[in-house]
């Protein structure tokens, strides 16, 4: 089995930053990685994900340029750098492991969500 803990949510203005990260625990912690995020009364959405190696990065038109994904595999840790944060990106942020695809856009594994708010 695999657990995957996010930390590093909160309240910020607007133009803001912000740094999640997610620990990855268990049998094995050789996955792909992702970030989602689900915003009350919308679809759950896809936000960034990163190979195991960190060699191969995916990230979505609608935060590219302001959210930077990163991993420590020393530490067990994956990473979303959030900057110039908008009200829009107001949500609960997922992480996720054990991509099924090449795509890294389906996984085996969630956690439970950090929840980022963003005041204007």
């Amino acid at each position: 089995q695999v657990q995957l803990v996010e930390s590093g949510g909160g309240l910020v203005q607007a133009g803001g930053s912000l740094r999640l990260s997610c620990a990855i625990s268990g049998t094995s912690t050789r996955y792909a990685m992702g970030w989602f995020r689900q915003a009350p009364g919308k679809e759950r959405e896809f936000v960034s994900a990163i190979s195991w190696d960190g060699g191969m990065t995916n990230i979505a038109d609608s935060v590219k340029g302001r959210f930077t994904i990163s991993r420590d595999n020393a530490k067990n840790t994956m990473y979303l750098r959030m900057s110039s944060l908008k009200p829009g990106d107001t949500a609960v942020y997922v992480c996720a492991a054990g991509a099924r695809d090449s795509t890294m856009r389906d996984y085996t594994y969630w956690g439970q969500g950090t929840q980022v708010t963003v005041a204007s």
